[in-house]
């Protein structure tokens, strides 16, 4: 039985999205994978046929629109979404302009949302499809120094569990992807972006920005291993909601829970208070 599915991923020029655009292409999948520039894709030519490059403007509903719509043409259907594209933004709140917020959520949030909208009526046509929103552990357990990006990954992972609700009765299954770091390019300048308005309050964030940058090359997680969990994923009978990757991500995640729980608990009293009668 052949299983290979059409998907879609954005970001894909690059990092975990061109990892994961390579490994399905090399197991037969098709693949329609957008980016700013198609430039970024020569080193998958040899794909001809499986894969089609999508200059798209994440910011534009009609370039998406256009963009899935050609998916649909070349491919006769589509089967998963990915979003992928974002990219990090350090610094304080205090320290950022409206600007660097505005641009941070328009990639990291509004573009999914725009994607997703995009690409439901042929989800809805066919009563199938998997959409695999990719979030943050950060958008779970949030680090130090990195309050916006961590804020719009938290409106991701919300967003996702919700329509995750919402789409299951039409047989479309949604997942909320969290990883932890993987060996990528996102610790470089191209893939993150720091404040401007430094104060100087706030250096002892710039320390956390430094460890993170100092990981670069040695984390954890093998990129092309998402592919693989991706495809487990998406052929399951009972797919995660929420799908943690990496083992720093896994383990962090269920550090969170336990405080959490503790939490809860040493505050319960004063949670049930507030109803009538107590």
């Amino acid at each position: 039985m052949n299983d290979t599915k059409v998907w879609y991923i954005t970001g894909a020029s690059k990092g975990m999205g061109l990892a994961i655009a390579t490994r399905l292409l090399s197991k037969g999948h098709k693949v329609a994978a957008t980016s700013r520039s198609v430039s970024g894709f020569d080193q998958l030519a040899a794909f001809e046929g499986l894969f089609l490059p999508l200059e798209v403007d994440l910011k534009s509903t009609s370039s998406i629109a256009e963009s899935i719509k050609r998916t649909v043409d070349k491919f006769g259907r589509i089967d998963v979404i990915v979003n992928n594209a974002g990219y990090g933004l350090g610094g304080a709140l205090e320290e950022l302009t409206s600007e660097e917020i505005s641009e941070n959520f328009e990639v990291n949030f509004f573009a999914v949302v725009r994607v997703v909208q995009q690409a439901l009526p042929y989800l809805r046509a066919q009563r199938s499809g998997h959409i695999l929103n990719i979030s943050s552990i950060a958008g779970f357990a949030p680090g130090v120094g990195w309050s916006m990006y961590c804020a719009a990954k938290f409106a991701v992972s919300g967003l996702t569990e919700s329509l995750a609700n919402d789409l299951k009765p039409m047989g479309i299954n949604v997942t909320n992807i969290l990883p932890g770091w993987f060996r990528t390019n996102f610790a470089k300048a191209d893939s993150i972006a720091y404040n401007k308005n430094q104060i100087e309050d706030y250096a002892y964030l710039r320390e956390a920005h430094e460890k993170m940058n100092s990981m670069d090359g040695t984390q954890l997680g093998d990129p092309y291993k998402i592919a693989d969990a991706f495809i487990e994923l998406v052929n399951s009978e009972n797919p995660a909601v929420n799908l943690f990757l990496g083992s720093d991500a896994f383990n962090r995640a269920k550090n969170k829970i336990a405080e959490l729980n503790i939490q809860m608990d040493s505050w319960k009293e004063v949670s049930c208070s507030t109803d009538f009668g107590s």
